[in-house]
Order: structure tokens, then sequence, then C-alpha cells
């Protein structure tokens, strides 16, 4: 099945689209855009850059997908975005191509949920299955892991890591890194305990509940320096395979974990 574009949508001739994609009113498509098969692009919907989107996305309208980066330093190089497949990105968002000083590649994987106003900036690696409420917006450079869920209005510092599974309130500011299975909040952030509802959902067992549990007593709660908390967490990680990915995430250099 060919592409369904709408008479008064623009799609450069070069643009690549997939089966099955359909294009809405006054859409434009540059030229060096790959669409993959079913992708839903909604009315007036901005496509440029080097960018690649995945199958069955939907992207609604007024987002504008793939623009220059808002930085200074861009030089006009040919930096790229990336999209996965079956991502909904609502109204609009705004996600920007990558930089020369980084990867040069801004990046969302699969499965995500993304919401109205929401913002990627350059060099963004986002993983799979997160949610992003309405307005949080990312600077330069942020990692998220997969399954993170962000809070609406929650603005993330450049550079900073939101690990796998955690968590973030309304409102929240992120200045540092927030380590897998923590619930952030406030401004500056602060840790608020661990995602226990969202780990029960996605099918972590009571066990490993509890040893996340554990940890972030260690990390937080011990009077522990946090070399020697960190030390300790890395320990029983060779011991419960839920702790790996804290540990690991931990041992990376970063801005520093919330506090």
């Amino acid at each position: 099945m060919s592409a369904t574009i709408h008479p008064t949508a623009i799609v450069h001739p070069a643009a690549r689209l997939g089966s099955g994609v359909d294009i809405g009113a006054y859409s434009i498509v540059g030229e060096h855009v790959e669409i993959g098969a079913n992708t839903w692009i909604g009315p007036h919907v901005v496509i440029g850059g080097h960018t690649r989107i995945g199958c069955d996305n939907r992207i609604f309208q007024f987002s504008s997908i793939g623009a220059e980066p808002q930085d200074k330093k861009y030089a006009g190089e040919p930096t790229r975005l990336e999209i996965g497949d079956r991502n909904t990105v609502r109204e609009f968002c705004t996600f920007n191509c990558g930089t020369a000083q980084d990867v040069g590649v801004t990046r969302l994987g699969d499965d995500n949920w993304i919401m109205a106003y929401v913002h990627l900036a350059h060099d963004c690696q986002i993983g799979n299955r997160t949610i992003f409420a309405n307005n949080a917006q990312l600077a330069g450079h942020v990692h998220v892991g997969d399954w993170a869920i962000l809070g609406g209005f929650t603005a993330v510092h450049q550079f900073v890591r939101i690990g796998a599974h955690s968590m973030t309130a309304l409102g929240t500011i992120l200045l540092q890194d927030v380590p897998p299975y923590v619930t952030a909040a406030g401004n500056p952030a602060a840790p608020h305990g661990i995602n226990s509802e969202g780990l029960k959902r996605r099918g972590f067992s009571s066990a490993g509940i509890m040893a996340i549990k554990r940890a972030y007593k260690t990390i937080y709660k011990s009077g522990l320096k946090l070399d020697e908390a960190l030390a300790s967490v890395a320990a029983e990680a060779g011991k419960v395979a839920e702790l790996a990915p804290l540990a690991d995430f931990l041992a990376q250099p970063g801005r520093g974990i919330i506090r």
C-alpha cells in the first residue's frame, strides 16, 4: 500500500515514505527524511533535518521534528534525529537533531508515550516505554532509561542521566542524576523512595523490590558516605540481579546523584 499524502501537504521528492504512511494536511516533510511503514503524521507537522522515523508511530499536529539544535555552536553539520517504532507524540512537541560535539544524533526508542509540549534537545538519548507528561523539558545531552516516567513540567538540566524505572513528580527540577527505580520531586529534586508500584506492574518479584528498597536505604538512609554506600550496593548487586542496573548506573560518571 502506497503512502497517503494530503493535497495540501508538501513532501520533498527525495523523502522516503514507507507503505501505509499517512501525511496530514499542511504538513511539511523535508529532503533527508525517512518515515517507516504505517506511521501517521497529523496536520501541520514539520519534519526536517536528517530524520529517520520508524514504523507505526503517531505524530500529532503542530509538532516540529528534526529541526536544527538550539545550540550556538551548531554550524550546519548533517547531524541526525532517530525515532523508533510505535511511539505516540502529541501536540506541539519539539525534537531537535544532535550536534557534532556529542554523538551527533538525538534518539527516541520504541513504545514511548510523549505528551504535549515536550522538548527533546540535541543529543538526548531516550530509551523504550517511557512516559513524558505535558511540558516535560529536556536540555541537551540528557539520557533517559527504559520505563522512566517524567511528570508534567519536569525540567532537566543538560547532561543529566535519568535511570530506568524512575519517576518524577509534577514540576520537578532535575539538576543531578536520578538513579534507577528512584522517585524524585521538588526544586531542586530530592529522592522520595522507590517506584515500587511501577515495579510491581512490570512484574518485579517481591524479593527483588525488597532488595531495591534495601539498596535505597543504604544510599540515602544509612548515614554512610556516598562512596561507602555505593560500594555496598555494588557488592549486593553480585547476588541480586535487580540491583545490577542500579550498580552499573552509579559506577558511571555523571553530574552526581540527587541527594
